[in-house]
């Protein structure tokens, strides 16, 4: 049963179906909004890796080596790595959902950083 993705034209989403039988004509309907306006998408091949395999590759040190914890920016971009390494569907909401918290958390160091620099 070969899965199909589509890009919906109206609101943006791509959406996965399931197809079947391929002798019945079928008409994707966005999951979001329900658009027919659909355009087929060429599908990313998906690698069977084990849980070790993926952990490892996570920690590889050559891929750690641009991280600067102190920088909100540079955790944001290795936790998306990471969870598109760990092959998790996060939900089309997780890339701006690590911005909004690595930004809260930027302001927030800066808040602190702010109230020492008066203290002297």
């Amino acid at each position: 049963m070969p899965i199909y993705e589509y890009l919906c034209q109206d609101c943006g989403r791509v959406s996965s179906f399931i197809v079947l039988s391929l002798r019945t004509p079928f008409h994707p309907e966005c999951q979001r909004c329900q658009s027919r306006k659909m355009t087929k998408l060429i599908s990313r091949v998906a690698r069977v890796r084990s849980e070790e395999s993926r952990l490892e590759s996570l920690a590889d040190p050559a891929k750690l080596g641009d991280i600067d914890e102190n920088n909100p920016a540079s955790m944001a971009r290795w936790m998306k790595r990471m969870g598109k390494e760990l092959g998790e569907d996060l939900g089309e909401d997780f890339d701006s959902m690590v911005d909004e918290a690595m930004a809260e958390k930027g302001q927030a160091r800066e808040e602190a950083s702010g109230d020492k620099e008066d203290e002297f």
